[in-house]
C-alpha cells in the first residue's frame, strides 16, 4: 500500500463466525463455483452489515478457513484443484475485494489455491486483502496433514518466492499482519518466524472443535500471542454445511486475544459478529519496547537453536518436486518419519 495512506494507531476487528457451505457435493466445477459466488455474496452482506452496527472503525475482518470450499473429503489431487481451487487472479478474489472497498476495511480469510509455478498441486493458502481491493498477503500453510505446502517443494518454492513468501508479513496503516492457518497455531514455530519478522498481529482463519478452554488449540492462542507479544485474531466456523460431516462439528469460539494473553472479546456457537474488539497498537508498540521479563521477544536466543532444527530426521522436504501425488502420500510420508524416529529412540 502507499505510504501517503495515513497509519491507524487504534481501530476494531471482527473475526467473523459464518457457515462455511462445502462444494464437496457438487457435481461439477461450475456448480462448485456458484456455491462459492453464493457464499461471497452471502458474506460480503454479512461485512456490510457488521460494519453498520459496529462502526466506522472496524477496519479489519477475517474470515475461517477455507471458507468458500470446505476441505477435501476423498477427492483427489487433481478433482479438488479442478473443483474446489482459486487461481492467483481468479475473479472471485476481485468479487472479495469489492467486499473489502466497499467497506474500506482489510478482509482476510482462506481458500485453496493454484499456482502457475507448481502445476501439479495446489496450496492452502491466507490472504489479506487491502481497500484498494488488492491482495497484499499471501501466506500458504507450511504444516498440514492431508495438502501440499511450501516445503514439500521447498527448493522450487525459494526460487520462486524467497524466505519472504514462505513467511509474509504485510506492513499496513493498521500494523504489520501475518497469518497462521488452522492447525498450524500448534507449531510455535510458525508465530515465531512470523514475529520475527515484525508480525503484531496474527490472523488464524480456523475451523475446529469448540467448547473445552482447555484444548490444544486453545491453550495455544493464548501462548502464541504471549510468548511472540502479538494480537491473535481467530475466526472459526459456524459449521460446515453440504458434507457428510455432521454440520455442527466444528462451530464457535472465534475470538481476539491481546498480546499479553487476555482474550477481548469471543462468541459461542452459531454464525455471530460477537468477537470484535479493539485494535491498540501504540499500547503493543510500547508493550514491545519496555524492559524486564515480560518482553519475551527481546530475550529470544534465536542463535541457540539453529543445529537442533537442522536435524533430517524429521519430516522430509521436497518430496513432490515431480510429477503427480496421490493422497496415500502424505500418510506414508508420516510413517516413514515416526519409524526414522522411533529407530533413534527419538519418540
Amino acid at each position: 500500500m502507499s505510504n501517503s495512506i495515513e497509519q491507524i494507531d487504534a481501530y476494531i476487528a471482527l473475526a467473523l463466525q459464518v457457515t462455511c457451505h462445502g462444494v464437496n457435493q457438487a457435481t461439477n466445477a461450475t456448480e462448485a463455483r456458484k456455491i462459492m459466488q453464493e457464499s461471497i455474496k452471502r458474506i460480503g452482506q454479512q461485512i456490510s452489515a457488521a460494519k453498520a452496527f459496529i462502526g466506522p472503525n472496524c477496519r479489519l475482518v477475517l474470515l475461517p478457513e477455507y471458507v468458500l470450499t470446505s476441505f477435501p473429503m476423498g477427492e483427489s489431487i487433481t478433482d479438488w484443484a479442478k473443483k474446489a481451487c482459486l487461481e492467483m487472479a481468479d475473479p472471485l478474489y476481485q468479487e472479495l475485494g469489492q467486499i473489502a472497498s466497499k467497506n474500506n476495511l482489510f478482509l482476510a480469510g482462506n481458500a485453496y489455491e493454484l499456482d502457475d509455478n507448481f502445476p501439479n498441486i495446489y496450496f492452502q493458502t491466507c490472504f489479506v486483502i487491502d481497500p484498494t481491493g488488492s491482495i497484499i498477503l499471501r501466506y500458504r500453510r507450511l504444516n498440514s496433514m492431508f495438502s501440499p505446502t511450501p516445503g514439500d517443494v521447498l527448493e522450487r518454492y525459494l526460487e520462486c518466492y524467497g524466505v519472504e513468501g514462505m513467511f509474509p508479513v504485510a506492513k499496513t496503516p493498521i500494523g504489520n499482519l501475518a497469518a497462521v492457518a488452522s492447525d498450524e497455531i500448534l507449531f510455535p514455530e510458525v508465530a515465531r518466524s512470523l514475529a520475527m519478522r515484525g508480525a503484531e498481529i496474527i490472523l488464524h482463519p480456523t475451523s475446529e472443535v469448540f467448547g473445552n478452554a482447555r484444548a490444544p488449540k486453545e491453550a495455544a492462542k493464548l501462548c502464541r500471542a504471549v510468548e511472540n507479544m502479538a494480537y491473535v485474531i481467530s475466526a472459526n466456523t459456524a459449521g460446515i454445511s453440504g458434507t457428510a460431516i455432521a454440520a455442527s462439528s466444528v462451530d464457535g469460539g472465534s475470538k481476539i486475544i491481546d498480546y499479553r494473553g487476555l482474550v477481548l472479546a469471543e462468541t459461542d456457537t452459531g454464525e455471530s459478529m460477537a468477537a470484535y474488539a479493539d485494535i491498540d497498537l501504540a499500547a503493543l508498540r510500547r508493550y514491545r519496547r519496555q524492559l524486564g521479563m515480560k518482553n519475551l521477544l527481546a530475550r529470544h536466543r534465536s542463535q541457540i537453536y539453529p543445529q537442533q532444527y537442522e536435524n533430517p530426521n524429521f519430516y522430509p522436504n521436497n518430496t513432490m518436486l515431480t510429477g503427480e501425488i496421490e493422497r496415500s502420500h502424505f500418510i506414508n510420508t508420516q510413517r516413514e518419519t515416526i519409524e526414522r524416529l522411533t529407530k533413534l529412540g527419538i519418540i
